[in-house]
């Protein structure tokens, strides 16, 4: 069993032997002159032999106190670089949970910039629907969709989750060429349960019935009914901002120039006490400058 003294007058102790004096050891600590002179006391009292010689305006070590000075300070360099690895360890990755949408429309497109910005840091990206656990999770952020609002973490508004119809032109070619809102419930509609489709066609001023509209194909996920609705099956409701550029190289075509949210959207979310980790303020810079140009380039085409 270590009989060890109180680890803070230790501290203080080590920082005021290597300057031989308190004033510079208080400056060092954050302390005032009177904690650290406080603190010595305590050791010596705990330890039963003075450590310093107060002399006129300075302090000197003892033969007791420099023969404790070196080993205590050879310590405190061993306890640093113990965990000045975990820290370069834990530097070293960024560990980024997201939803299968947000990774396959836009984020797994994007994060190679990042991390050629920052090579020394290796980036790991988690894609799963289930809502990541901060405190039992290996994660350091996620990106989540909702209002923004999670006990414990702060928030960063990254853009809106807006949606809008959208098929392939050989879809829309076998359907006339132009697909009215009152036509929709009639055709092959991706993932028809989704709550968006009801909302949609009644801000479209179609009269649509509360819940399921019609039995059709039902996707986990916006990535693969976009996908679906490229390889012409159906048509999908879907966030323009993902989608842009198939719409501008003619994969999609969009429907209707209505646009309509919920109040959802997506929000960059991390610990409160681990917000201004380097690593984690080094990519939030980087995501919200990435998304907040796409949306003033026009992100909904």
């Amino acid at each position: 069993m270590r009989r060890l003294p109180p680890l803070a007058a230790v501290r203080v102790f080590e920082a005021a032997a290597r300057h031989e004096n308190f004033t510079a050891a208080a400056a060092e600590l954050g302390m005032t002159q009177a904690a650290v002179s406080y603190q010595v006391k305590l050791l010596e009292d705990r330890v039963g032999v003075a450590l310093f010689r107060r002399e006129k305006r300075r302090v000197v070590l003892t033969e007791a106190g420099r023969r404790a000075a070196a080993p205590v300070s050879r310590a405190f360099d061993a306890i640093d670089g113990a965990f000045a690895e975990l820290r370069a360890e834990d530097e070293g990755m960024l560990t980024i949970s997201t939803s299968q949408t947000f990774a396959n429309t836009w984020l797994a497109w994007k994060i190679g910039g990042f991390q050629m910005n920052h090579p020394e840091m290796a980036v790991r990206l988690l894609v799963s629907d289930t809502l990541v656990d901060f405190a039992t999770d290996e994660v350091d952020v996620a990106i989540r969709a909702g209002r923004g609002q999670w006990e414990g973490l702060t928030a960063d508004l990254l853009l809106d989750i807006e949606f809008t119809p959208m098929c392939s032109p050989s879809f829309l070619a076998r359907h006339g060429g132009t697909i009215a809102a009152a036509d929709m419930p009639n055709l092959t509609m991706i993932s028809p349960q989704d709550p968006w489709w009801p909302w949609w066609l009644r801000e479209a001023g179609v009269n649509a019935p509360e819940g399921r509209l019609r039995s059709g194909v039902r996707m986990d996920s916006q990535a693969n009914e976009g996908a679906a609705a490229m390889a012409g099956q159906g048509v999908a409701m879907l966030t323009p901002f993902f989608w842009r550029n198939d719409i501008v190289e003619g994969r999609l075509v969009r429907l209707s120039d209505q646009v309509s949210t919920r109040g959802y959207a997506y929000w960059l979310v991390t610990p409160e006490h681990r917000r201004m980790t380097p690593k984690i303020k080094r990519f939030r810079e980087w995501l919200l400058e990435e998304v907040g140009r796409e949306l003033r380039e026009g992100g909904k085409p």
